[in-house]
């Protein structure tokens, strides 16, 4: 197990490399800070002054040794427009996202084992067909059309549910039914599929012989050797919520590290957008160890083809 750990967590230390060296070069293609920060009538002294006092005076090759100096010291520098520190703001900001990738992961595994186990039980029936048609059609909504379909319904027709802000349990509706619509899509097919699968195995025909009721079946046999493929399905899922929080957060004003990012985009915040990504890329890390692990755990089968 350790064995299959370790090559894991070195096959996946290279991504969050290149994240490392990539969002420093994608930073600067914003824009020169400089133009932003300082007004038009700003003399040529100024500007230089302001350059050498962020460390935009220095060639770029400079500055990337800089900031990788800072990232081994856990050091990431100060916003340009606050002045805080910039690795406090991403950590003062990502609890917001994880809170809302955790609870919209939650209400979609729930949902989809629902009404997988629902369509698998009587496939081909109408509840088969109707679950499927529902899942598809929700894996295929963009995320950015939903939420403003919902924002145009709930929020200014009707006026039943806020348009942004983290008022009140009213202002999780719309980004939690937008980060889960496709999510529970994608997981009620896998959840149907593999219960298929397992409802027709021969264990559970000699349960079943056993004088095993359809709700054990379904729940103490069936959906526990469902479990493997729709929990990597639910993984990828996860890793993709922190990554599509940016949208969702972005239009409805969730303060999560998403918003901070656009924020910090638009304002050419070099360090808080550096300080931002590269925290999400280490969660990202870190959930996909986990996800590993547990597989591992559930599958040794997993564990014993990498380790050779």
């Amino acid at each position: 197990m350790l064995i299959f750990l370790r090559r894991r967590m070195f096959t996946s230390l290279i991504p969050l490399i290149i994240v490392l060296f990539g969002v420093f070069f994608m930073a600067r293609l914003t824009g020169d800070p400089t133009n932003l920060y300082l007004p038009v009538s700003a003399t040529p002294e100024q500007r230089a002054e302001f350059a050498e006092a962020n460390g935009l005076d220095k060639p770029v090759w400079q500055q990337m040794v800089d900031y990788l100096s800072g990232v081994a010291h856990l050091d990431f520098g100060e916003s340009l427009k606050t002045g805080q520190d910039a690795a406090t703001m991403a950590l003062h900001a990502f609890p917001a996202t994880l809170q809302l990738a955790f609870v919209t992961l939650l209400l979609s595994i729930l949902g989809s084992v629902i009404l997988g186990c629902w369509a698998a039980y009587r496939p081909n029936s109408l509840a088969d067909r109707a679950s499927s048609l529902l899942s598809m059609t929700a894996a295929s909504v963009p995320d950015f059309w939903f939420a403003i379909t919902g924002i145009w319904i709930f929020a200014v027709v009707l006026g039943w549910l806020p348009t942004s802000g983290t008022g009140g349990v009213l202002s999780w509706v719309l980004p939690i039914a937008t980060l889960m619509i496709r999510p529970l899509g994608v997981l009620t097919q896998v959840v149907r599929g593999a219960m298929v699968s397992a409802l027709s195995a021969p264990y559970v025909k000699v349960a079943r012989s056993k004088g095993a009721g359809d709700l054990r079946v379904v729940t103490h046999h069936a959906l526990r050797n469902a479990a493997a493929p729709a929990l990597v399905v639910a993984g990828d899922l996860a890793v993709g919520l922190i990554n599509g929080a940016v949208v969702v957060e972005a239009i409805f004003g969730w303060p999560g590290i998403g918003k901070l990012m656009i924020d910090s985009i638009l304002q050419r915040d070099f360090a808080v957008l550096q300080a931002a990504v590269l925290l999400t890329a280490v969660s990202i890390f870190i959930l996909n160890i986990v996800i590993d692990a547990v597989l591992a755990l559930l599958d040794p089968r997993v564990r014993d083809k990498a380790t050779v």
